[in-house]
């Protein structure tokens, strides 16, 4: 891996690859086997940033929840390189520990912390700011505890309002306690509102690193779902398909097309280099159930679009 392929992430010292591999699917559609053949074809092509989260995957019928955290923990000890690696967790949907109460963010962390093996998480997400009622001050004082306490290197935040996310940071200040450096916002083509204008500005002042979740829209953005075309798997059902039925998801699939076909990449390659293109983001979020589907990911970190092509997805996906 070549420091050049490197991006800063945010104000933190962390330096990390410009496609997060999601970890959403270690423990789900990918079985541990599967799992740990993802992780090294990842490293082996200059990834180091992995994004996991411990209520993976409690949504299966016989899972707890952890079971990604578990396998990237096997993983790390498997391949002895921990310090090479750059592992993302979040906190607030376990089955065990909901919430961001200030006990139950320390007991969250700790269980991390074992399925993961290790004595430090660099990044450790909000998950879901979802209980408004928990004032900013118990949240940021029990993750600045964690950072003294030399088990959290970096904390971020994730599925968070705007103000909610700017009083955090405003509290981080005043006080001197450890700072929001990343936001991991829903953020892609076809689904653009939901970061852009005011969580956007709030990231651009606040100097965060954006880090997308679903920058493939759940595969929509990997160009297989076409009319007329019966796609099998789990995130079918998940909808992915259902961008097929508007006439935005028809403009920026003809316009991912296009572009893909002048530089000779795949459509989802494309998808990822404007999401990477856009600022304030450092990194998107990609998954993979197989080694086969990691080339067209990795690729972003060598894919540079023209400012005519950004334009011209950016103006299909209005």
């Amino acid at each position: 891996m070549t420091s050049s392929s490197l991006r800063k992430l945010g104000s933190s010292d962390l330096e990390v690859f410009p496609l997060s591999l999601g970890g959403n699917v270690f423990g789900w559609t990918a079985d541990e086997a599967a799992s740990f053949a993802v992780l090294d074809a990842y490293t082996a092509g200059g990834g180091n940033f992995i994004d996991t989260a411990d209520s993976y995957s409690a949504w299966i019928e016989g899972n707890q929840g952890g079971e990604s955290e578990t396998i990237i923990g096997k993983w790390v000890k498997a391949r002895g390189n921990r310090d090479d690696v750059v592992i993302a967790t979040k906190v607030a949907r376990h089955p065990d520990f909901r919430g961001l109460r200030a006990a139950n963010i320390k007991a969250a962390a700790d269980a991390s912390l074992q399925r993961l093996g290790t004595d430090y998480i660099d990044l450790y997400y909000t998950h879901f700011d979802d209980d408004e009622t928990i004032p900013v001050d118990e949240i940021i004082g029990t993750l600045d505890e964690l950072v003294k306490a030399g088990k959290v290197r970096n904390i971020a935040a994730s599925n968070i309002s705007p103000e909610r996310l700017q009083e955090s940071l405003d509290f981080s200040d005043r006080e001197g306690l450890a700072r929001y450096v990343a936001l991991q916002p829903h953020y892609n083509l076809v689904s653009r509102d939901t970061f852009e204008g005011a969580r956007q500005d709030v990231a651009s002042r606040a100097g965060l690193g954006v880090v997308p979740y679903f920058a493939l829209a759940s595969g929509f953005l990997t160009g297989k779902y076409r009319p007329g075309v019966a796609v099998d798997g789990q995130r079918a059902a998940n909808g992915a398909g259902k961008h097929l039925e508007t006439e935005r998801g028809r403009k920026v699939l003809a316009a991912l097309d296009e572009v893909a076909e002048a530089h000779g990449a795949e459509v989802a390659t494309v998808a990822l280099a404007w999401l990477a293109a856009q600022p304030t983001v450092t990194a998107p979020i990609a998954s993979a159930r197989t080694v086969e589907q990691l080339p067209a990911l990795l690729a972003v970190a060598e894919l540079e679009l023209t400012d005519a092509e950004i334009a011209r997805l950016t103006a299909a996906s209005a």
